[in-house]
C-alpha cells in the first residue's frame, strides 16, 4: 500500500467488499465513501471492486500494440490533428524541419501516456500545488509533501519545533515516501490541556467557512440516529445503517496511534474472494430480508468472482437513493471548536524549513513549494514562513477579471523602482500610486517582471530562486493579491513575466543541489548549466519536473489570478547552445542536434494546459531565434502561443539614433523591421523600447535623444525639439503600423531621461538611479509627451487600431524619407526628414471623400510648433491616382511630424 504517494480517492463501497452492482446497472458501480489521502500514483492491489467487474481477458502485447496504433492515426486524423499543419497551410516544403515536426508529436504521445500512467489527467498534472507543499488538513493537522528522490530521510524543521530534525519526520518505509521520491509529513496539531481527544478519530474542522462557529453541541450518535431514521427504511442491513463504521475502523487501523510504522507490519490486504468467503460464512445464519437481495455467480472462471446479479426492484430502489452526505457534513465542526481544543503545530507566520539526510550528509532547503519565502540578506540564512493567515483577516477578492481585449495595449513595470524615493518600493505602494497614473495613460493590461522570489535584487528577478513565492521584499502574498484585484477593478489585465528557461544556482533558498544529487530539478554535467550566465537549466524530459513546472503557471492562476505569462528567454531553453548562435532562418536550424526536444514539448503542454483550463488565458513567448510556429496552433505542429515579440524593432531604433545620421535613416529598412513576419502581423508584440535596454547596461530614448538637456537653456531649444518629435513619431509608428498588442516600460511613455541601475557593487549599492521620476508628469517636455501618450492609447480605444487587420503600406519612400500606410479607416503619414517640409505632400487613398485630422504631433499642446493651419484639418480627396490607388490627398507635411487623418464621409461619384 503506497500510502505517501497516493494522488486519488480511495473508494469505500457502503455495503461489504465483494458486493457490487451489475454491471449492468445504470449507475454501474456501488455507492461510494471519498476518503482523501495524499497520492502520486494509483496503486494497482487497491483497485475498487467495481473496476475489478469490469475486467476482461487478456491480450497479446502484439494485439494491444497493434489497436493501440490503430486507434492513434484514426484518433488524430479525427481530432483534426495534423504535426506537419503550419507547413502545408504556409506552403513550405522542408523534408527534415517535417520529419522532426512528425518524430516531436510521437515524442508528445509517449510522453502524455506516461504522464497518465501517473496522473489521472493533464488538470491533475498540472494541480500540484493542490498537496505538494504545506498545506491544511481537515482533520487538525498540516500535511507536508516534497519532492527529494535523493534523500534518504526528511523533516520539518523551524521555529515551532526550535528547529529539531526528529520531531517532525516522515515515517519509515512507504508509510512516508514513495517509490518517486516523495516524502509526507504529517504535523499533527497538539490537543490542549484538560481537552480530550475526538470522539470520532476522523473528526473533520471547516476553518474557513465556519470560521467562527464552534462546536454544536450535538453528539456523532445523535446524528447517526438521525440518519438512520431518516434515510435508511426498515429492514436493511446493520451494516448499510452504520455505514461509517467500516470507513472509521479501517481509517483508525491505517492512520491512527497503533497503526502499522513500517511497510512489514502492514497485514497483507485479503483478496477479493477470500473476503467474499469470509463475509457469506460470517452472514449464513442471517435472516434472508436482512440481506440485500444479491448474489455472486461463480463459474470456475478467474474473473467471474466478480460477476454480481441484483434484484432489479431493489437496484432502482437504492440506486434512487442520494448519498447521505448532508449528514457526514453535519458531523464537522467549526474553527473556534478547533482552536478550543487544539493548538497549531506550526503557526501562521512561522519560519521553516525541510532537513534532508542525504549520501552527500544531512542538508537544510527551503522547500521548492513553498508560497513565501525569505531568501538570505545580510548575512542571515533563508527560510520560508508558514502563510496560513485566520480566514477573518485573509484578503477576500472584489473583483474579477476583465474580458479579454481584442488588442493589447501593455505597461511593462517594475515595482521595486516604482517609487520616486530611492527605496525598494512595495506591492500596496504601487498599488495606491502606480495603477492609477497605467490607467490614466490609456493602457489596459499590466506586465510585472521580477515579482517572483529572488535572492538578489539586482538580477531584476530573473534569477528566480523560488517559483511559487512572490518576491517578500516587496510584500506578503496578500499585498500581491490586493495588486492584481486592484488592477482587474481598474479594468487592467495582469500579466507575469514568467521565467521557466533557466533557475538561480543558489543551494540553500534554490533548487539547485536541492535533495543533495546534481541532477533532481536539472539537467547534470554541462548540459546542466547555461553557457554564459551560470544559471542552471531544466530536465524537462523528467515528468516530477514537468509536474513541478506546469503547476507553477495554474498557481498564479488559481492563486492569484494572473491573466497570462510572457515566457522569458525562449531562446535559452529551447537550444543546448541556448540560444548564442547566428540564426539565418534556415530550418535546419530549428531541428538539427542543438534543438532540445523536450523543452519543446514542454512549452506544447504548457499552452495546451493554460488554454484548456483557462481558456482567456494569454501567453506571450519572447523569442530572438524567431522559431517557426510559435504561434501556430499544437494541433497544427506549433508551439500555441498568443503573441510573440518582435525583438528586432527596440535594437533597431536605438542603433538608428545612436549610431546613423538621421538625413541617413533608410525607410525601407525601417518599414521592414517594423512590419516583420506579415503572415503572423495579428500575432506580433511590438514596442519601441523595452526594460532591458536601459537595464543591461544601455540608455533608454529618451536618455540618447535629450542627454543631459537643460530645458531653461536656450542653446537647448533645437536639441529639444528634435528629442521630442522623433520621440513622439518612433513610438506612433511601432504602435500603429502592424500587431495586435504593443509594449511600453515602465517611465518611458514620458520620456523618463535616465536608465535604469540596481544596486550593486559596482555602484556602491546607490538607489540612485533604481527609481523613476514621476515628478517630471507635471511639468516641461515630460507632461507633454505623456499628453501625446495618452491621446495615442485613446486612439487606439476609439478607433480599434491594432485589432485591425494588416495595413496597406503603400508609399515608403527613401528619398523624401515619408512614410504612408492605411489601417481602416485611417491614414497614417510621417516625415522622418530632418530639414524638408512639405506645403502639398500627395500621398493615395482608396476612398474618395473627406477626411479629418484627428493626431498631430506637431500640435503644440504636445511640445510641437503648430504648425500646420487649423484650415488644412480637413482634406477632401483629389479624383488622381497615386501610389496604385484611385484617389489622392495633398496634405501638409512640416519635417520630423507625422498625422493620423480619419475618412469622415465618402464620396460617391
Amino acid at each position: 500500500m503506497e500510502m505517501a504517494s497516493l494522488l486519488l480517492h480511495s473508494r469505500l463501497c457502503v455495503f461489504s467488499a465483494p458486493y457490487v452492482t451489475s454491471s449492468n446497472s445504470p449507475r454501474g458501480k456501488c455507492h461510494e465513501f471519498s476518503v482523501q489521502l495524499p497520492r502520486k500514483t494509483r496503486p494497482m492491489a487497491v483497485r475498487s471492486t467495481a473496476e475489478h467487474s469490469q475486467q476482461q481477458p487478456q491480450q497479446s502485447s502484439e494485439e494491444r500494440d497493434t489497436k493501440k496504433k490503430s486507434k492513434g492515426s484514426t484518433s488524430d486524423a479525427e481530432k483534426g490533428i495534423d504535426p506537419v499543419g503550419f507547413l502545408t497551410k504556409l506552403g513550405i516544403s522542408h523534408k527534415a524541419f517535417a520529419q522532426f515536426l512528425r518524430e516531436r508529436h510521437k515524442a508528445m504521445k509517449d510522453l502524455k501516456d506516461e504522464i497518465f500512467n501517473r496522473h489521472l489527467n493533464l488538470k491533475e498534472m498540472a494541480s500540484g500545488f493542490e498537496i505538494l507543499g504545506m498545506h491544511r488538513h481537515v482533520e487538525h493537522r498540516v500535511d507536508y509533501m516534497e519532492w527529494a528522490p535523493g534523500a534518504r530521510y526528511s523533516a520539518i524543521v523551524g521555529d515551532f519545533n526550535a528547529w529539531s530534525p526528529t520531531e517532525n519526520c516522515a515515517r519509515e518505509g512507504q508509510f512516508g515516501h514513495d517509490d518517486y521520491g516523495y516524502w509526507f509529513v504529517i504535523l499533527e496539531d497538539k490537543l490542549r490541556e484538560g481537552e480530550k481527544p475526538d470522539e470520532l478519530y476522523f473528526q473533520q474542522y471547516n476553518y474557513v467557512d465556519d470560521y467562527d462557529k464552534g462546536d454544536s453541541g450535538i453528539t456523532i450518535e445523535e446524528i447517526y440516529k438521525k440518519a438512520n431514521d431518516e434515510y435508511w427504511e426498515p429492514g436493511e442491513d446493520r451494516f448499510i445503517k452504520n455505514r461509517f463504521e467500516l470507513p472509521a475502523k479501517l481509517y483508525e487501523q491505517w492512520f491512527g496511534p497503533n497503526s502499522p510504522q513500517t511497510y512489514e507490519e502492514l497485514e497483507p490486504i485479503p483478496d477479493a474472494e477470500t473476503r467474499y468467503k469470509a463475509w457469506k460464512e460470517q452472514h449464513k445464519d442471517d435472516p434472508p430480508g436482512n440481506l440485500p437481495p444479491l448474489d455472486v455467480i461463480d463459474s470456475g472462471k478467474e474473473y467471474d468472482i466478480y460477476n454480481v446479479i441484483i434484484d432489479p426492484i431493489w437496484r432502482e430502489k437504492f440506486a434512487a437513493k442520494r448519498p447521505p452526505i448532508p449528514y457526514w457534513l453535519e458531523t464537522r465542526k467549526g474553527r473556534k471548536a478547533w482552536l478550543k481544543k487544539y493548538t497549531p503545530t506550526i503557526p501562521h507566520g512561522s519560519k521553516y524549513r525541510v532537513y534532508f539526510n542525504t549520501p552527500s550528509g544531512p542538508l537544510e532547503r527551503i522547500p521548492a513549494w513553498a508560497t513565501y519565502v525569505r531568501p538570505d540578506a545580510e548575512g542571515n540564512q533563508a527560510y520560508a514562513i508558514h502563510w496560513e493567515p485566520p480566514p477573518e483577516m485573509a484578503y477576500k477578492w472584489k473583483h474579477s477579471s476583465p474580458n479579454k481585449p481584442k488588442s493589447l495595449r501593455i505597461y511593462e513595470c517594475h515595482v521595486g523602482i516604482s517609487s520616486s524615493e530611492p527605496k525598494i518600493s512595495s506591492f500596496n505602494e504601487f498599488t495606491e500610486n502606480v495603477l492609477p497614473h497605467i490607467k490614466n495613460a490609456g493602457y489596459n493590461a499590466i506586465q510585472l517582471i521580477g515579482a517572483v522570489e529572488h535572492k538578489d535584487y539586482f538580477t531584476v528577478g530573473y534569477r528566480v530562486t523560488n517559483l511559487y513565492a512572490v518576491s517578500s521584499r516587496f510584500g506578503t502574498p496578500d499585498d500581491f493579491k490586493r495588486l492584481v484585484d486592484e488592477a482587474h477593478g481598474l479594468g487592467l489585465l495582469v500579466f507575469l513575466d514568467i521565467v521557466h528557461s533557466y533557475s538561480a544556482p543558489d543551494e540553500m533558498v534554490g533548487l539547485a543541489l536541492f535533495d543533495g544529487s546534481n541532477d533532481c530539478y536539472f539537467h547534470s554535467g554541462k548540459r546542466g548549466q547555461h553557457k554564459y550566465w551560470g544559471t542552471r537549466m531544466f530536465k524537462y524530459g523528467d515528468p516530477d519536473v514537468l509536474h513541478y513546472l506546469l503547476s507553477n503557471l495554474n498557481w498564479w492562476i488559481v492563486e492569484y489570478h494572473v491573466d497570462g505569462f510572457q515566457f522569458h528567454s525562449l531562446s535559452s531553453m529551447m537550444y543546448t547552445h541556448n540560444g548564442f548562435a547566428s540564426f539565418t532562418g534556415d530550418l535546419d536550424e530549428y531541428c538539427n542536434q542543438y534543438v532540445d526536444r523536450d523543452a519543446l514539448l514542454y512549452l506544447i503542454l504548457a499552452n495546451d494546459i493554460l488554454h484548456a483550463l483557462h481558456p482567456n488565458i494569454i501567453t506571450i513567448a519572447e523569442d530572438t531565434s524567431a522559431y517557426p510556429g510559435l504561434c501556430e496552433p499544437t494541433s497544427q505542429g506549433g508551439l500555441g502561443f498568443d503573441y510573440y515579440i518582435n525583438l528586432s524593432v527596440a535594437g533597431m531604433w536605438s542603433s538608428l539614433l545612436e549610431n546613423t545620421p538621421d538625413q541617413e535613416w533608410s525607410m525601407t529598412k525601417i518599414v521592414s523591421t517594423l512590419v516583420g513576419n506579415k503572415r503572423y502581423a495579428d500575432k506580433m508584440l511590438t514596442y519601441a523600447e523595452n526594460h532591458n535596454q536601459s537595464i543591461s547596461g544601455g540608455k533608454s530614448l529618451a536618455e540618447i535623444l535629450f542627454g543631459k538637456v537643460n530645458e531653461q537653456s536656450p542653446d537647448s531649444e533645437g536639441l529639444i525639439l528634435r528629442g521630442c518629435s522623433l520621440h513622439r513619431m518612433i513610438r506612433l509608428i511601432t504602435f500603429t503600423i502592424c500587431g495586435h498588442a504593443f509594449l511600453n516600460f515602465m517611465g518611458n511613455e514620458f520620456g523618463h531621461p535616465e536608465r535604469v541601475e540596481f544596486p550593486m557593487s559596482s555602484n556602491n549599492f546607490s538607489f540612485a538611479l533604481a527609481t523613476r521620476q514621476w515628478e517630471l508628469l507635471e511639468t516641461g517636455l515630460h507632461q507633454d509627451l505623456f499628453s501625446f501618450e495618452k491621446d495615442m492609447m485613446k486612439l487606439d480605444e476609439t478607433e480599434r487600431v491594432l485589432s485591425r487587420s494588416f495595413p496597406n503600406i503603400h508609399h515608403v519612400d527613401d528619398s523624401t524619407m515619408v512614410i504612408s500606410y492605411i489601417r481602416g479607416p485611417l491614414l497614417f503619414v510621417f516625415n522622418f526628414h530632418p530639414t524638408e517640409s512639405h506645403k502639398k505632400y500627395t500621398v493615395g487613398v482608396e476612398e474618395a471623400g473627406e477626411y479629418q485630422l484627428i493626431l498631430n504631433t506637431d500640435e503644440k499642446v504636445y511640445g510641437g510648433q503648430g504648425l500646420i493651419d487649423g484650415n488644412y484639418y480637413r482634406q477632401r480627396t483629389i479624383s488622381k491616382r497615386a501610389d496604385g490607388l484611385r484617389n489622392c490627398l495633398e496634405v501638409p507635411l512640416p519635417n520630423r511630424t507625422a498625422q493620423v487623418y480619419k475618412l469622415k464621409r465618402i464620396l460617391r461619384i
